[in-house]
């Protein structure tokens, strides 16, 4: 269907794109519009530009232009009566639309730092959002944005997380931090009412790195705080923001504040993400219209007072290496969070090294405005990652620390794909590790001591294991710890042995490296599931690369039953298998009693 517009045929979505256009037009939007004296300031500061140079149309003059031009034809007075003299131009077709697609997606990650070296105060990326925004409305739109937000309206968050999967880390990261500190008091309170700290998470902690769940856990039990986790409404990240869908934007955060309210939470506190904070904490209110009666903080600040205020003590002395800090643009442009972290840094490393430029200077991890969601636009971005990648082998540092999630992937991205050599981790993980915590003596009798021995090698009697990995210490601890526990044992090195393994001796349990030549573990993972013989054998994702946890979780098939990230100990490995085995039994006599 298309719509006849002085002379010319408009199709319905561009109709309905322009409608949406002009009822999203604000002071701040049109002072932007018409504020642009095209000096070419903003020009160097973006990333885009410094890694395609001679390529016009990633500068973000140019880019804001596309806009500007429909704004001048359909809004602005001067655009109507001489289209010709200020370059009006509207859009008509739905080709018109996949370029502005492009430009809005594609060629930007909102990371506003051509805003801050705008002297006229032009902030693109608020635009260029809105350019977003009308787009989406009408379905345009890169796929993966479409996915998540639809996981985000469906679901509730914006990784798909169903509630019991949600709930089974929580037990099984409160089970970790118990066998860790010895201590049952240490829990993760879910949905306790009147307490002081409600905290609230990026889905990604769950699926890809739950151990800054148990790692913020353990900070604050050690702080001794009054403390909890929502059962439901807990994602406080909000693709809103990265798709311009401000109907999106208030029912995300609607939900996160209608259950602190309901939880009579006295204050939220938001874990290490720049576009969970921004939106939660600043844009949030406005999105959903709602006056929020409860104080709102990021971790980082947190932790910093449980620090000065003698809650935890820390010692430096724990993380030695030499560490440099990433500005997320979220945090630092568009919440002013710049100074915190550092001081965090300062009281938990020895060896802390800025990068340059930084604070409201620092480039983009390339991953930010949902860019990470966007795999067509992929080589642009790591492309574009270049100029971060020199910034991050300047510190000659061997660990860079950020306050994000989406930077954490950025970075990782960045790093891998240029060889760079560095760690990525966040404020929690760092503080967690130097945390001083007080030996409790606990004397166990003999006997009691045997029976719990005897109560471990019960648990494994008559189960076959199979342990794949390529290191031999690694094959020989795990062996001798399980065959001690009565469990049968099978060991392979490569990822063809494996399967073949698996396939003919039909083990009870896999535990699996994902860092192995040849066939490597994502390999061997995706075969187990696909094969019918094999497709219901418990997996156990046993790795010392934590960023590669992704490449796990995001293959379309069912995901492990458990993963665990080295270095692991004797405790720790007991805790897991039979809890995965003790889980798979009751699956299996589960689905015994449905059928």
């Amino acid at each position: 269907m298309s719509v006849q517009t002085n002379g010319k045929q408009r199709s319905h979505k561009a109709e309905m794109a322009l409608k949406r256009m002009k009822s999203k037009l604000n002071r701040q939007v049109v002072g932007s519009l018409v504020g642009c004296v095209h000096c070419g300031m903003c020009t160097d500061s973006c990333h885009y530009v410094q890694t395609n140079p001679g390529d016009v149309t990633y500068a973000p003059a140019w880019k804001a232009d596309r806009l500007r031009k429909i704004f001048k034809r359909e809004i602005d007075w001067t655009g109507r009566v001489f289209p010709w003299w200020v370059g009006a131009k509207s859009v008509f077709s739905d080709e018109d639309l996949e370029e502005l697609k492009d430009i809005a997606f594609g060629k930007c990650t909102n990371c506003r730092r051509c805003t801050i070296n705008c002297p006229m105060g032009v902030d693109f990326a608020t635009f260029n959002r809105m350019l977003r925004g009308m787009l989406v409305s009408v379905g345009v739109m890169p796929e993966g944005v479409a996915v998540v937000s639809k996981d985000q309206w469906e679901i509730g968050n914006q990784m798909g997380v169903l509630k019991e999967d949600y709930l089974d880390t929580l037990e099984w990261m409160a089970d970790e931090m118990q066998i860790e500190l010895d201590d049952e008091s240490a829990q993760i309170p879910i949905d306790k009412k009147n307490a002081n700290v409600v905290y609230s998470i990026n889905p990604r902690e769950v699926k890809y790195d739950p151990r800054t769940i148990s790692d913020a856990a353990k900070i604050f039990h050690m702080a001794g705080e009054d403390w909890t986790m929502p059962s439901e409404g807990w994602d406080m990240t909000n693709f809103g923001l990265f798709s311009g869908d401000d109907d999106l934007g208030g029912a995300v955060a609607g939900m996160l504040y209608d259950k602190v309210i309901e939880l009579k939470g006295k204050k939220l506190v938001i874990s290490e993400c720049g576009h969970g904070y921004r939106s939660t904490r600043c844009e949030g209110p406005n999105w959903a219209k709602k006056d929020v009666p409860f104080e709102m903080e990021s971790s980082v600040i947190t932790m910093l007072n449980y620090i000065k205020e003698g809650r935890i003590k820390v010692d430096k002395s724990r993380n030695p290496q030499p560490v440099t800090f990433h500005d997320s643009c979220n945090n630092a442009r568009s919440c002013g969070l710049f100074e915190e972290p550092r001081e965090l840094l300062q009281l938990v490393c020895e060896d802390f090294r800025e990068m340059y430029p930084n604070r409201a200077e620092n480039y983009c991890c390339t991953g930010g405005g949902g860019a990470m969601s966007m795999s067509e636009y992929a080589g642009r971005r790591l492309k574009s990652a270049k100029v971060k990648a020199d910034q991050l082998k300047a510190t000659g540092a061997e660990v860079v620390v950020t306050s994000c999630h989406n930077c954490v992937d950025g970075l990782s991205d960045c790093i891998k794909h240029y060889e760079l050599g560095m760690e990525v981790t966040q404020l929690v993980n760092l503080v967690a590790n130097a945390l001083v915590i007080p030996e409790k003596p606990v004397v166990v009798p003999v006997e009691k001591e045997a029976e719990k021995v005897v109560a471990h090698a019960e648990s494994l009697v008559n189960r076959t294991i199979l342990i794949v990995d390529d290191e031999p210490d690694i094959l020989t601890f795990f062996s001798t710890v399980l065959e001690d526990n009565g469990a049968r044992i099978l060991t392979a090195t490569d990822g063809e042995e494996a399967v073949e393994l698996a396939m003919r001796e039909q083990p009870d349990l896999i535990t699996l490296d994902i860092n192995m030549p040849g066939k490597d573990g994502g390999w061997v993972f995706s075969r187990l599931r696909e094969e019918k013989a094999t497709s219901q054998i418990p997996v156990c994702i046993i790795s010392g690369k934590p960023e590669l946890r992704r490449l796990i979780y995001e293959r379309s098939v069912p995901p492990p039953e458990g993963y665990v990230d080295k270095p692991v100990d004797e405790a720790m490995l007991m805790r897991n298998v039979r809890k995965i085995l003790d889980l798979s039994k009751r699956d299996q006599t589960h689905s015994v009693e449905s059928n």
